[in-house]
């Protein structure tokens, strides 16, 4: 598996995204925002969290529009694979690559905290690893990841088996618990918790380690 991971001004876990591909068998390029190409041969792009462009206007609304973002909504409608994480999933939504909006926190405050996340369907690349119903610890940190979209998305999502994960003690008022959404084709995930931070034993959990070595044995052939 190749593994690409963009870099904006403001990224803070590109090196933990590259780090959690690589200890699952994947080749990383880290690719520059300003770039405008993808590394040939990649199955997977990786948009990271941070603060992209310092989460000026909204957050990830100047990265949706930088030159590398283009290439990535490209890599998507070709039906490669999208993973975006926290800043990533603000970006995905700001693309259009995923539905509805990412809303500043219920609480109005920034939370850093591990939370009980579990696992809504095992029927994805991303899933495959765990079984639904499944609870896993997994940190957040965020400002803005209260998942907001209309009832009819949210309807839809649900009924498509779209909802990836929800939070058993929603931390920020996302509807519907919602932690992470499903592309319609499967193959882009956004996520606001950070399962490159549950990926290694020091890091104090693992139970991310699984979705990025389900990745790796969906795209590598048989």
């Amino acid at each position: 598996m190749k593994a690409a991971v963009l870099v904006f001004p403001g990224s803070n876990c590109d090196r933990d995204l590259a780090v959690a591909f690589e200890a699952a068998g994947a080749d990383v390029e880290m690719v520059w925002h300003k770039d405008t190409k993808l590394p040939d041969g990649v199955d997977i792009v990786g948009v990271p969290g941070g603060f992209s462009y310092g989460d000026y206007l909204r957050c990830g609304a100047i990265a949706a529009n930088s030159p590398i973002t283009h290439e990535l909504k490209s890599h998507a409608d070709r039906g490669g694979y999208v993973i975006g994480i926290c800043n990533g999933f603000q970006i995905l939504t700001e693309t259009g690559l995923l539905p509805g909006a990412l809303l500043r926190n219920a609480g109005l405050k920034y939370i850093c905290k591990h939370v009980p996340l579990k696992v809504e369907t095992s029927a994805s690349a991303f899933t495959e690893g765990y079984n639904a119903g499944d609870v896993l610890s997994i940190p957040i940190a965020h400002h803005e990841g209260n998942y907001f979209a209309d009832d009819e998305t949210i309807k839809r999502l649900s009924g498509e088996d779209r909802v990836a994960f929800t939070y058993t003690e929603n931390p920020n008022g996302a509807k519907a618990d919602i932690a992470g959404i499903l592309s319609e084709n499967r193959r882009v995930l956004g996520m606001m918790p950070h399962p490159e931070r549950a990926a290694d034993v020091g890091h104090g959990g693992t139970d991310g380690t699984a979705l990025f070595r389900a990745l790796m044995g969906a795209m590598t052939p048989a």
